[in-house]
């Protein structure tokens, strides 16, 4: 409750980001199911805003980014049901 709002949404977007950029010399990029995964994990573990995970997942917020920015082989179909904590 001491972060705001703005600060929240852009730690989710932040964290997509690092976690799917592939012109990082120290790792290849994820998968968007990957990618999403491990925030799944970190919401359970109280490093995402759960809330505002809910806005990215349920309304695809992440497609956008990816359609534009990431490799093809990177976008990969999300099961929502397999996101750890997330109930669709």
């Amino acid at each position: 409750d001491r972060v705001s709002v703005q600060a929240r949404s852009l730690a989710v977007a932040d964290i997509f980001e690092a976690r799917t950029a592939s012109d990082r010399p120290y790792k290849r990029g994820k998968t968007l199911s990957e990618a999403i995964t491990i925030m799944g994990r970190m919401m359970l573990d109280n490093h995402i805003d759960p809330e505002l995970f809910d806005v990215f997942i349920r309304n695809k917020l992440y497609l956008p980014y990816a359609e534009t920015f990431l490799d093809p082989a990177q976008i990969d179909a999300v099961d929502e049901s397999k996101i750890p904590g997330y109930t669709p």
